[in-house]
């Protein structure tokens, strides 16, 4: 975490309070000394106050939520709306409106009516039926909405906690905080009551200098938490990555010991069907050989008995072709 310098805050003024005869004795826990009629903050508590608030507002911007900024002062309106715009945070520096939390449903429809009216001009077709008199005053209506309102534009809910410069001042967005129970970080002058802020910050916000320090230290404590949220969400996705491959990885593994485990059922299967089939095959092999020995012997006579039947009609035969034979010789000689 950024963490601030002794020395950065001595330059920056942070040391310097109100003038004593203004000062709130709430806030004598966190005053050094007095002088020349002036109070002078200690700036050990000022360090430690900070450590405390930037690990706050860190984990709050860690876990997704919003955080809103509020200094309507003027020399806090630059420095908070630009810190807040780049943290891309919600913010309100022109002027508080009452119920900006507690009568969020309101603002909600004022916010709505801005979006419309910018639709509107922003559509040529439109705008060019809209009379011009009618057209300068949604303009003007547009620009006031604007001011007032362009820095909760993206804000879809209620904040998370408040970042407010000067609780004196802001005394209406300190009221509807604690009446909703969102934690509040501010920074406290000694005309201040501390006792109403969750993360009080004992310094000086009247000076440049002080508040643009202080404002960036609770930033960059803010961007590590976005950083650091950034990261949780690629170790997540990693890990989310990695047990889908390791449930394919184990599904396929299955599927395969499944494969085996039936491919093995079928051939046990298999051996039992031939195992019970081979006395089967035996007796018919036995039984087949007795039929064909039998064949054997009842037709071994009947094959002698033909031979000897044949045999005179054979030695008759080739007896008779010998006659016919010698006696076509003796005609032709």
């Amino acid at each position: 975490m950024a963490q601030v310098e002794y020395k950065e805050l001595l330059d920056a003024g942070v040391h310097f309070g109100h003038l004593t005869r203004k000062w709130d004795p709430r806030m004598a826990p966190y005053i050094f000394m007095e002088k020349n009629g002036i109070h002078v903050i200690d700036l050990n508590k000022t360090l430690s106050s900070l450590e405390q608030a930037q690990a706050f507002v860190k984990g709050i911007v860690r876990s997704g939520k919003k955080i809103m900024f509020v200094a309507t002062k003027k020399q806090a309106q630059e420095i908070v709306s630009e810190e807040a715009r780049r943290l891309k945070m919600p913010y309100v520096t022109d002027r508080w409106l009452g119920g900006m939390l507690t009568n969020y449903a309101t603002i909600k429809k004022s916010l709505k009516k801005m979006s419309n009216i910018e639709r509107m001009l922003s559509d040529e077709a439109t705008a060019k039926n809209i009379a011009k008199r009618e057209r300068l005053m949604m303009e003007r209506e547009r620009i006031k909405l604007e001011r007032l309102l362009g820095g909760v534009v993206e804000m879809s809910r209620l904040p998370s906690a408040l970042f407010i410069v000067d609780v004196k001042r802001e005394h209406l967005a300190v009221a509807e905080a604690t009446r909703l129970g969102i934690p509040i970080i501010a920074l406290c002058d000694t005309n201040s009551n501390p006792e109403t802020i969750d993360y009080p910050i004992p310094a000086n916000d009247d000076a440049y200098k002080s508040i643009s320090l202080l404002t960036l230290a609770i930033g960059k404590a803010m961007e590590e938490g976005i950083m650091e949220r950034k990261q949780d969400k690629e170790e997540q996705a990693q890990a989310e990555a990695e047990a889908a491959k390791r449930a394919v990885d184990e599904k396929r593994a299955a599927d395969d010991a499944k494969a085996e485990a039936r491919a093995a059922a079928k051939a046990e299967k298999a051996a039992a069907k031939e195992e019970a089939a081979a006395p089967v095959v035996e007796a018919v092999k036995e039984t087949v050989a007795e039929v064909v020995e039998t064949v054997e012997e009842v037709v071994a006579p009947v094959v002698e008995a033909v031979e000897e039947t044949v045999a005179p009609v054979v030695e008759a035969v080739k007896e008779a072709v010998a006659e016919v034979t010698e006696t076509k010789e003796d005609e032709k000689a």
